[in-house]
This record gives C-alpha cells, sequence and structure tokens, in this order.
C-alpha cells in the first residue's frame, strides 16, 4: 500500500485534532444505520489553540426528525459542573443544552485543556419499519462559546463565537435489501417447518 494511504487511514482513525479556528465537531460512530439499528453521536467543543481551555458553551442540537429516535441525550464530563444543562427534547432536536467546566484557581480546581473537548452525546435508533432510505440532518445553533485564556485567569474568559464554525453531520438511514428479507422470510419458513 502507498504511504500516502497508509496516512489517510491513520489520519480517518485519530481522534480529532486541536483546531486552528473555534468549531462544533460532529463525531458518529455509525453514520449509515439499518431499521432498528443505533449510533451515537458526540459533540466536540474545538477552540484556538492560544487559548487554555473550553469554559461554557450554550447551543441547540437540531435534527431533521427532531428529538424522535433519540435517548440517552447527557453532557459528557467533565463539561457537566455546576448549573449546566442537557437540554430538552423539542420538535426540532434538543433546546438549551449548557454545557461547561470550573476553573478556580483557589480551591485548586484546572479545567480539561483538550482540544476539542466532548460536551454532549445521544443516541439515534432508526425505526424498525424503513421502506424508503432517508437522512437525519444536524446541525447547531450556538448562542454562546466562551473559551479560558489562560490558568492564571480562572474567571476570564473570551467569547470565540463571532468566529465560530457550527456543527454539521447526517445519519443515512436505509432499509433491508429485498433480497437480505426474502433471505430471512425464507429461513423463518424452514425453521418453522422442522
Amino acid at each position: 500500500m502507498p504511504r500516502t494511504a497508509v496516512a489517510v487511514i491513520l489520519a480517518a482513525l485519530a481522534p480529532p485534532a486541536a483546531l486552528a479556528q473555534p468549531a462544533i465537531i460532529f463525531e458518529i460512530d455509525e453514520p449509515v444505520l439499518l431499521p432498528g439499528e443505533s449510533t451515537t453521536v458526540t459533540l466536540f467543543a474545538g477552540f484556538d489553540p492560544d487559548l487554555y481551555a473550553m469554559g461554557m458553551i450554550q447551543t441547540d442540537f437540531l435534527t431533521s426528525v427532531g428529538s424522535e429516535g433519540w435517548s440517552d441525550w447527557a453532557l459528557v464530563p467533565p463539561m457537566n459542573g455546576p448549573g449546566t444543562a442537557r437540554g430538552e427534547p423539542t420538535t426540532i432536536g434538543f433546546e438549551g443544552i449548557l454545557a461547561g467546566q470550573i476553573h478556580d484557581a483557589l480551591y485548586p480546581v484546572y479545567p480539561d485543556g483538550s482540544n476539542p473537548i466532548a460536551f454532549w452525546q445521544a443516541t439515534y435508533t432508526a425505526p424498525s419499519d424503513v421502506i424508503e432510505p432517508f437522512e437525519v440532518e444536524m446541525g447547531t445553533l450556538t448562542s454562546a462559546y466562551d473559551v479560558y485564556i489562560d490558568r492564571f485567569s480562572p474567571w476570564v474568559t473570551e467569547s470565540e463565537l463571532d468566529d465560530l464554525v457550527e456543527g454539521s453531520g447526517t445519519i443515512n438511514v436505509i432499509p433491508v435489501p429485498a433480497s437480505a428479507f426474502v433471505f430471512t422470510v425464507g429461513v423463518c419458513a424452514l425453521r418453522r417447518r422442522r
């Protein structure tokens, strides 16, 4: 295999790298689902690498199916600090997600400086009665995106909202191929005969 191809494969398997600008990144465990299958979607917050750590994010997670089919939505530690909220399910997705972590040099409590850092996740399960393929389109609409500037300024943040690249992603749901359905029905019929 050529060296370039190996590098591309390794890059695809690596965790998200630090970003040059603030962005919300979607990580979808299984982007293609058959009926009844599930996948986990994790949102990451990336920020300017010259800053210290993610402070607070307030965003909505919007989907083309609303909150239907979604479960187990939660903030990801350590972005589940005091005063945070996992968001409420609505007809457009999940509104009012408030994720954040503490930075307090007096105790001391220092934030996780991972960049990007995971802050929210949920599980989507495709309907079991899918006849036609469809896409679950996802995106974010963010109203606050604050980053701690350094280790020694615990209550000082900088808003990166003006430069933020909103997140987006797609889950493709496809029906079971007809040949697989016929095979499954045939196997069930043979089992009944015995």
